[in-house]
């Protein structure tokens, strides 16, 4: 079998276990980055964990990064709705502004978006 044969992909290749490895990382990876920058490591740690859980309540696997956006954007959710829940519950930290849910998933979507490519 020739070199050219071992490297290229069959025509109708579905992703395989490395392939959605590595998109599950590059998701998470890119929203607890996000996370920490914007509201901190301990929120990161608990957006991460709130992520895994969604990835855990769906049936299969994500096959897409459209799919992963999808945890992601459960995740962010979740994020909202805790760091509201703090600005009520203790006003005299740093996060007295209420902050709506919509908005924490839009930068946290826009902050995850893969840089565009030289073409």
């Amino acid at each position: 079998m020739n070199q050219l044969a071992l490297n290229t992909r069959p025509k109708k290749h579905t992703p395989g276990c490395t392939d959605l490895m590595t998109m599950a990382e590059q998701e998470l990876a890119a929203f607890s980055s996000a996370v920490r920058e914007l509201f901190g490591s301990e929120q990161a740690k608990l957006s991460a964990e709130d992520w895994l859980q969604e990835l855990v309540a769906i049936n299969g696997l994500p096959a897409s990064n459209r799919e992963w956006r999808l945890i992601t954007i459960k995740a962010s959710a979740r994020l909202a709705s805790r760091v509201n829940a703090s600005s009520v519950s203790s006003p005299s930290q740093a996060l007295t502004k209420k902050l709506e849910p919509t908005s924490i998933r839009r930068k946290i979507c826009v902050y995850s978006l893969p840089a565009p490519q030289a073409s």
